[in-house]
């Protein structure tokens, strides 16, 4: 299951360990998450559904569903897709309806009526290390305003980490530049600065006075900042069909996270049901880790990526089918089959269309959807935008939302290309080291700004132009409502 040869990537694993599941010991390696150790190992099942004892494994892998929860040394409901393997760990698959152990196996956590000694403070705080956070943080620190970013991940970069093609647009926007070696560019203009990046912390709540609830490593504690900057990212969109919650059903992003990051292949032969940009560049990436894709299938009549994309895909054998979606995964236990077939122009399935294909892993790449939760519990208005990616909350041309102090940067604003992502955390970290009253070059923001329209002037950025506009209107009504 491991990839031994790649044409970029170089895979150095860590001190061999081991940790037991269900009482069984297997091996892993330092630095890889729990769920990557048993991917490794050939565990696809991770736990059973609640009601009908249905087989569950992991689905995105950066910790944003509930498809991996286990219970991790006697802690249940464990993230493993974003917890760290250790030596020695304990590890249970849940049967189905979670129980209460008869002991506390670990030390509970600070009651909220201890929640008052406990809370940090500082001018501002990021919430994610990506590249939307990580180019707000070299704003803000840049012009000298202290610093925290918080990340639930044990490392930084993002979706970065796992992006091995190479950006387009100007040497500005890191054009020619490999993801993987963006988020080191960056981190280089943030070390030695006012900064501070708390990695797996994870925040919890967001409360008055801008007080952030965050849990890291068994600890409870609360973080004040003058100004955040959320930056949190987005999920992976699910496709129903029958059978979809079948382990091997994984989303595109989980799919790079195994290949890229752990040097691990999701599959022999992979399903990537999607062409827009991420599921052309993954089905590449797949075929450069030595993975067969037998089919990239997509219900709208078009292909939605690059060009320059698809021909590489095509060029290697592997078909493109427009206007063919999936109807249902086969296997009881896990992927075994898919069957696809064409699709009329109202999306429903032609009768007599089907086709069987060979598979053992469907790669997801149906779009994003912004994770905003924390901006709702903040109180920010916010609007549905298809064209954004789903539900938004409101902005201005400076990031900040209809609470004041709070930004919103990078795919929770909105989905769009990584490029946009880091002009625009570089436009919310700026700006809000502004308003504190820290002083930036004659001109920059508006050179930001310039740069952001430009990306979104070409075809690619219509859908997103569109739906800011759309979303922009929908603030300024409102506004107007109110008065």
């Amino acid at each position: 299951m491991r990839i031994t040869e790649h044409p970029i990537l170089s895979f150095k694993q860590g001190r061999r360990i081991s940790f037991k599941l269900d009482g069984k010991t297997l091996p892993g390696c330092e630095g890889q998450t729990v769920a990557a150790a048993l991917h490794a190992a050939g565990v696809s099942t991770y736990r059973k559904s609640p009601q009908l004892q249905r087989p569950r494994g992991f689905f995105c892998a950066i910790g944003k569903c509930s498809s991996c929860l286990m219970t991790v040394d006697g802690v249940p409901n464990v993230r493993v897709c974003i917890t760290p393997l250790q030596e020695g760990m304990e590890v249970q698959s849940t049967p189905g309806k979670g129980c209460l152990p008869d002991e506390d196996p670990v030390p509970a956590w600070p009651w909220p009526e201890h929640y008052a000694d406990r809370i940090l403070e500082t001018e501002v705080a990021i919430v994610g290390a990506g590249p939307a956070g990580l180019s707000a943080a070299v704003e803000t620190t840049g012009l000298g305003a202290e610093t925290i970013i918080i990340d639930e991940n044990d490392r930084i970069g993002g979706q970065l980490i796992k992006q091995t093609h190479m950006f387009f647009g100007s040497k500005k926007q890191h054009a020619k530049v490999r993801g993987i070696d963006i988020a080191p560019l960056l981190l280089d203009q943030i070390e030695g600065s006012k900064a501070r990046i708390m990695l797996g912390a994870t925040v919890v709540g967001f409360y008055d006075d801008k007080v952030l609830a965050i849990v890291r490593g068994g600890e409870f504690f609360g973080l004040r900042a003058k100004k955040i900057i959320m930056a949190s990212g987005a999920s992976e969109n699910m496709l129903a069909f029958q059978n979809c919650d079948l382990p091997g059903v994984y989303g595109a992003g989980a799919v790079q996270t195994l290949m890229n990051v752990y040097g691990i292949i999701p599959g022999n032969r992979v399903l990537m049901v999607g062409a827009g940009n991420i599921g052309l560049i993954v089905s590449y990436q797949l075929l450069q880790a030595g993975v067969e894709v037998a089919e990239v299938i997509e219900a709208a009549p078009r292909i939605g990526g690059y060009q320059v994309h698809a021909a590489k895909i095509r060029r290697a054998g592997v078909p493109i089918s427009t206007g063919h979606t999936i109807e249902k995964a086969l296997g009881t236990e896990k992927v075994e089959g898919a069957v696809v077939a064409r699709v009329d122009e109202s999306w429903d399935l032609i009768p007599g269309t089907q086709r069987e294909l060979e598979v053992e892993t469907i790669c997801l790449a149906v779009g994003l959807s912004p994770t905003v939760e924390l901006l709702f519990q903040a109180g920010c208005q916010s609007w549905y935008v298809p064209e954004l990616g789903g539900h938004v909350v409101a902005h201005d041309e400076n990031l900040e939302t209809t609470v004041r102090g709070v930004y919103v940067t990078g795919d929770a604003s909105g989905i769009e290309e990584a490029s946009t992502a880091m002009l625009e955390g570089r436009l919310a970290g700026l700006c809000a080291a502004e308003s504190l009253g820290k002083k930036a070059a004659s001109g920059k923001r508006e050179e930001i700004i310039d740069q952001i329209r430009e990306l979104r002037a070409g075809p690619f950025g219509e859908k997103a132009r569109r739906g800011k506009e759309k979303m922009s209107r929908e603030t300024w009504s409102h506004v107007q409502q109110k008065r």
